[in-house]
């Protein structure tokens, strides 16, 4: 029930989620540390496919392969057939001002929640001053570098092997 919920809310993708899940599967419930969580969380950005993972993984980690499934199915059916049913309308107001201003709304919403979704798992993920830096470091190169992000996870990795962060 907690995803059905969920998926109507997720703007921007289920990453945008990631502050709420947080909140309710740690702080609220106690069903995982924080450890736990950001690890899933890193598991479900590493594999390859949609943002969504992290609900699969969540529903794995509480009841097997069929809670996955289930969790999966109730945060992405009801997004779905709601965009499916609402495309229709939405297409046939396509140049239609108020279509524009609600899209030019959701831009700093999705945004913001995305940035949310950043600062808890940098708040969770780092603990010293030399993780804060890397993690900075490594916003600022995606947002101003055309480097690859796997070669900033790759440095990040070889700097925890070695017990830098």
């Amino acid at each position: 029930m907690y995803f059905l919920v969920l998926s109507m809310m997720a703007i921007g993708g289920a990453n945008v989620l990631i502050p709420e899940m947080h909140h309710q599967l740690v702080e609220v419930r106690g069903w995982l540390s924080s450890s736990e969580f950001v690890s899933l969380v890193a598991l479900s950005q590493a594999a390859p496919g949609p943002n969504v993972l992290i609900v699969s993984l969540l529903g794995w980690k509480f009841a097997g392969i069929a809670g996955a499934l289930v969790a999966t199915a109730a945060m992405c059916i009801p997004s779905a057939l709601t965009t499916y049913l609402f495309a229709g309308f939405w297409q046939r107001f396509q140049q239609a001002r108020w279509r524009m201003v609600v899209q030019g709304g959701l831009v700093p919403v999705t945004i913001g929640l995305i940035l949310a979704s950043g600062y808890v798992l940098t708040r969770e993920a780092d603990h010293n001053w030399v993780a804060y830096c890397v993690t900075a470091l490594t916003a600022a190169l995606a947002v101003k570098s055309k480097i690859h992000p796997l070669w900033m996870f790759a440095a990040a990795g070889i700097l925890g092997v070695f017990g830098w962060i």
